[in-house]
């Protein structure tokens, strides 16, 4: 996984700041692989939450760039109510799960 270890805590306050402490987070596209270069940084998230979601993404991606700075950052976000597309269940797939809901563990590749 090509991501700053020190970038992943404030990551995940932020989106739980917007998106709440259900939210689980996957890296998912190229970053997972350690063998790539470059490449933006995809997040997929998955939360209970379903009112204000473009208010939401709007502050998130703000919240973003100061963790992130320069590096372009592409976020999906589907609310659990909602059926999954192809995109989110590979996201699941084959992305590295950064976050499970605050209640519960996070793990690694794979789950879902």
């Amino acid at each position: 996984m090509r991501l700053d270890p020190t970038s992943i805590p404030p990551l995940i306050a932020a989106i739980r700041r917007e998106l709440g402490d259900d939210a689980e987070v996957w890296l998912f596209g190229s970053r997972v692989d350690d063998t790539a270069r470059g490449g933006d940084i995809d997040l997929y998230v998955e939360t209970d939450r379903e009112a204000g979601l473009v208010a939401s993404r709007a502050r998130l991606a703000a919240d973003l760039a100061i963790v992130f700075g320069e590096r372009k950052v592409d976020l999906l976000v589907r609310p659990r109510s909602r059926a999954p597309q192809p995109i989110h269940r590979i996201a699941r797939r084959d992305g590295v799960r950064l976050s499970a809901p605050a209640s519960g563990p996070a793990s690694g590749r794979g789950t879902g």
